[in-house]
């Protein structure tokens, strides 16, 4: 009998901290604290009482909570009137609800941070 693997979901519940690397190769919705990055081959989803701090690496996102750090998403990025986001942003599409507060920088078009040479 062959068995098929379907994505994972995943999720971190409210009132669970985690320090250090969480992937996945499926979704992961955060109503707790993250520490460190998270990587995922599918969807981030960061609740209203989520907390990342640390970089995100996925596929979408979608942020209700707080993220601080460097974000990096291969197609949508959706940020939700109760979002806060203090970082950069790597994103081919961005969506931002009305409510939402984002401090940093974004470029979109390219999930690749630009790399600056250190000049000697």
């Amino acid at each position: 009998m062959a068995t098929t693997e379907s994505p994972a979901r995943n999720i971190i519940g409210n009132g669970t901290l985690i320090k250090g690397e969480v992937e996945s190769n499926g979704d992961i919705r955060i109503d707790g604290k993250v520490v460190g990055s998270v990587k995922s081959t599918g969807k981030v989803v960061i609740g209203q009482n989520g907390i990342v701090e640390g970089e995100i690496n996925c596929k979408t996102a979608d942020f209700s909570g707080i993220v601080k750090g460097t974000v990096n998403v291969e197609e949508l990025t959706t940020m939700k009137s109760t979002s806060k986001m203090e970082g950069d942003l790597y994103t081919k599409q961005l969506f931002i609800e009305i409510g939402a507060i984002f401090t940093g920088k974004c470029q979109m078009g390219s999930i690749e941070p630009q790399k600056k040479e250190i000049k000697k």
